[in-house]
């Protein structure tokens, strides 16, 4: 009786052992990284940037999971769920970066869209103000042309009366260089570049003196009331002498022919401030000084109405 107690209780005993070794067997083992990338995924796909902008990546990641929970299940290897855990993890984090990523470009994408519509603005506002300035140039410049064009018209007015009276000036100037020339045409002046010159020869002095002889005095009144009949001339006397004799005595008696000049014709009534004097001696002869007729021509005095 005993003996049949004893091996019913071991059988029972066999059995519950049995129970339990099956039920340990059918639960499987955690593995801490896979529970650190279920972790990592859950939290991404609770992100609502993530769901939105990397669906394909975070379904990518869910997938590896899924493959990491059947090699548990399974009874793979550590090693084996571990790497599963990690490709997880790094499909999350791809998941997470592509979503920051496009998050990133989308904010740019708007600060760009904005700039270039502020941009726009702008460019709409300067061009406005510059056809407002444009406008304003037109009338501005529509008013300038209208007052050139009076200019204009008063200019060529006034040009054409200045060129009347510069004409009636010349004709006038031309007027009294003709009298000038009939009034001197009894002293045998010549016109020249410089002005009318009035030639006094030697014969109207004495010898080698610089005293005016009669007839000497007589062109002297001639020639005083050509100035007093134009107030405006002025005149240089210029004595002038042959190469007979030294250069210094030459240069003092054309010096003093020319001086008597001067004064006979202040005598006159000349004012002083109308006559000039300058002698030049034997220099600038008008004839060879070799021939007796050349330098009687050389001996001279020359009264020059200057322009």
């Amino acid at each position: 009786m005993y003996t049949r107690i004893s091996s019913l209780t071991l059988h029972l005993v066999t059995l519950t052992t049995l129970a339990t070794l099956a039920a340990c067997s059918s639960t499987p083992d955690r593995n801490s990284a896979l529970d650190q990338a279920r972790s990592r995924y859950n939290a991404a796909q609770n992100d609502a940037q993530v769901a939105t902008l990397a669906p394909e990546e975070l379904k990518r990641a869910a997938e590896s999971l899924r493959v990491a929970d059947k090699a548990l299940a399974d009874g793979g290897t550590t090693a084996n769920v571990n790497h599963l855990a990690y490709m997880t993890g790094q499909r999350v984090t791809i998941a997470q970066e592509t979503a920051s990523s496009k998050a990133a470009q989308t904010a740019v994408e708007g600060a760009a869209a904005e700039r270039d519509r502020m941009r726009l603005a702008s460019r709409t506002r300067e061009a406005e103000v510059a056809q407002q300035q444009l406008a304003a140039s037109q009338q501005t410049n529509a008013i300038k042309d209208a007052e050139l064009a009076n200019a204009g018209a008063a200019a060529n007015a006034a040009a054409a009366t200045a060129a009347m009276r510069e004409q009636a000036i010349v004709d006038r100037s031309n007027a009294r260089v003709n009298d000038l020339e009939m009034q001197l045409k009894d002293l045998n002046a010549k016109k020249t570049d410089r002005g009318m010159v009035v030639t006094l020869g030697d014969v109207l002095f004495d010898s080698g003196q610089a005293r005016l002889l009669a007839d000497g005095n007589n062109s002297m009144v001639k020639i005083a009331n050509v100035f007093r009949d134009n107030p405006q001339r002025k005149a240089l006397i210029e004595g002038y002498t042959d190469s007979v004799g030294g250069a210094d005595a030459n240069y003092a008696l054309s010096e003093r022919r020319a001086n008597a000049v001067m004064s006979a014709l202040v005598n006159l009534g000349v004012p002083a401030e109308r006559l000039s004097m300058k002698a030049h001696g034997q220099e600038q002869p008008v004839a060879s000084n070799s021939t007796a007729a050349g330098r009687q021509l050389n001996r001279r005095v020359e009264v020059l109405f200057t322009q």
